[in-house]
């Protein structure tokens, strides 16, 4: 009797009861989130492009007699723009918009795997572990620069973010390492069963 690959098998649904439509594979809906990380992915390739030029040439653009605003609804106050502040302000903005493009770097390619209909593959388990990493170190220094920026550049004016304001992103990054754990616990499964053959 020859041997053949085992199939993974999803439950049936009860009749009278279909999915709405196709969650894997061509022409699925993970095939059209595909293209839609695509477009957001060449975009925001364009836009820290941008970022990166703007960072280049503040190091040479004069900067005699320019000021900032810095407000809120009580008022605010003025400050001259130096070049380390400048400087500082785009690299912060351009790491930022870089850390992103990191993220949907790694999701374009875990969509691409869906759209095959393969999604259990050990690679997937490092680019989710990546993902979390670098939304982990984009959350930190969010809440870092943030809190710098309210004690030295504008006290009293800018508020610094609270310990309660981490909530929502560490939660997002835990959950994002769980994933990585379930995908991991797939890729052994199926190795398994592979080998099993």
């Amino acid at each position: 009797m020859p041997l053949t690959r085992p199939e993974l098998r999803l439950p049936k649904m009860p009749r009278g009861i279909r999915a709405p439509f196709k969650t894997l594979g061509p022409s699925s809906v993970s095939s059209l989130l595909k293209i839609a990380l695509d477009v957001a992915y060449v975009l925001l390739m364009v836009i820290t492009a941008v970022l990166l030029l703007v960072f280049l040439a503040s190091i040479f653009i004069p900067l005699a007699n320019l000021n900032i605003t810095v407000s809120n609804e009580s008022g605010g106050r003025q400050q001259p723009l130096t070049r380390p502040l400048l400087l500082f302000g785009v690299g912060a903005l351009t790491a930022y918009f870089g850390g992103f493009l990191l993220i949907l770097r790694n999701l374009r390619m875990i969509f691409r795997t869906l759209t095959v209909g393969d999604p259990f593959r050990p690679e997937n388990v490092r680019r989710l572990r990546q993902i979390g990493l670098i939304l982990a170190i984009v959350t930190g220094g969010v809440w870092s620069i943030q809190g710098l920026v309210a004690a030295r550049l504008a006290p009293g004016v800018m508020d610094s973010q609270g310990v309660g304001e981490l909530l929502t992103p560490v939660f997002s990054v835990l959950v994002v390492f769980v994933l990585a754990e379930v995908f991991k616990e797939g890729a052994r499964l199926r190795r398994e069963s592979e080998l099993t053959i």
